[in-house]
């Protein structure tokens, strides 16, 4: 069965990265997968080609697309001949629904969203019509794939059709991600760090939706009672050369204990080093894979209540609400005070959760199971 993936584009970003672990796991005796990225092959395209799975950019830039890309999405579409068109994200989504259209809706499409909407003053105008003619054509795709409980409410409030959506949640490969003292130690050499050292980290891009601001803030209240704490930040745009970032950093005059480490490829080692994970994000976040890997290293995590957040963590952790620095603080002062001993029940207990409810390869088998489910219908 040929399954063709249309995405925005291969930036390290969670939904990106999901569909990238979707493609590892996936049966390719029973499926062949192709990958069209709208923009370009990004940090991801090579690892996704390097499993075997041809990538294929038609070289859109931000904004509407110019009849030279819609000819060369349809004309890719033509050749792959796909059994399957599933969207990823939302441009991902309209992209598939009009190539079917284009080819007399021959062809069935399954869109994918990995978005939380609580409000859509937060989005730019462009994000917010997509979402809304989303809305206004979302009975006619097969299935409306939702990452999260509250991204799937969010969106049948504004319209989206609830009668052909279902939820898939993000899945973890709890062998990658898992606990180990030997990444604790390692990156504390790294960073010149004692090995005793507590360490709180935030991973994620650099964009408002993520909320640096918030962590630094919160990182300037804990250090006034806490002043040994260490705190790690890494992710695409989040390093010394982020004006902004460094900024504020000087400003709270913390930069001696604040490690901004850009964009890694080593995100299971670095998690595996922290005694607690954090979450700061502002808006937008659906089901954040990041804290699932997180808790998979039987980390401990203070997140937003942003989209599926809180009910990942549940009790395995602290859920605050978002944009709020000293609420933050407060949740991480409620686990340094657990000591050693008491955070790692709190690990245990979310690596257990992980295991049970969302192992990478059930969640890969529901996507299968739907998709040969379609095509025997």
């Amino acid at each position: 069965m040929k399954v063709l993936y249309i995405i925005t584009g291969l930036p390290t970003g969670g939904a990106e990265m999901m569909l990238y672990k979707l493609l590892s796991k996936i049966n390719q005796k029973k499926f062949e997968p192709s990958v069209i990225s709208l923009m370009d092959r990004g940090t991801l395209g090579d690892r996704i080609e390097a499993l075997g799975i041809p990538v294929h950019t038609i070289g859109m830039n931000r904004g509407i697309p110019l009849p030279v890309h819609i000819w060369r999405l349809v004309h890719l579409v033509s050749q792959l001949k796909p059994d399957i068109m599933q969207g990823w994200m939302y441009h991902g989504n309209l992209a598939a629904q009009f190539a079917s259209f284009l080819k007399g809706n021959k062809i069935p499409v399954f869109w994918s969203i990995h978005y939380s909407i609580d409000s859509l003053k937060s989005d730019k105008k462009m994000t917010v019509a997509i979402i809304k003619f989303g809305a206004y054509i979302s009975h006619i795709p097969k299935q409306i794939l939702f990452v999260s409980q509250n991204s799937k409410l969010q969106h049948e409030a504004l319209g989206y059709s609830s009668k052909n959506s279902c939820i898939i949640p993000n899945g973890f490969d709890t062998l990658l991600f898992s606990p180990s003292l030997t990444d604790r130690s390692d990156v504390r050499s790294e960073l010149s760090l004692p090995q005793e050292s507590l360490l709180i980290g935030l991973i994620c891009r650099y964009h408002p939706m993520k909320d640096h601001a918030n962590f630094i803030q919160a990182a300037a209240l804990l250090l006034k009672e806490y002043p040994n704490t260490n705190f790690l930040m890494i992710g695409q745009g989040v390093d010394q050369y982020n004006s902004t970032l460094s900024q504020q950093i000087k400003e709270l005059r913390i930069g001696n204990r604040i490690s901004l480490l850009g964009e890694r490829k080593d995100i299971p080692h670095l998690i595996a080093s922290l005694d607690i994970f954090t979450s700061a994000s502002a808006y937008g976040e659906a089901f954040p894979l990041v804290v699932g890997e997180a808790m998979s290293c039987g980390i401990p995590c203070v997140v937003t209540d942003v989209g599926d957040s809180g009910w990942i963590v549940g009790n395995t952790g602290r859920i605050v609400p978002p944009r709020n620095p000293q609420m933050l603080a407060d949740a991480w002062k409620e686990l340094i005070a657990l000591g050693e001993e008491g955070r790692e029940t709190l690990g245990k207990a979310a690596r257990k959760r992980i295991v049970e409810d969302f192992y990478l390869d059930s969640i890969v088998f529901k996507y299968e199971s739907l998709y040969e489910n379609m095509m025997i219908k």
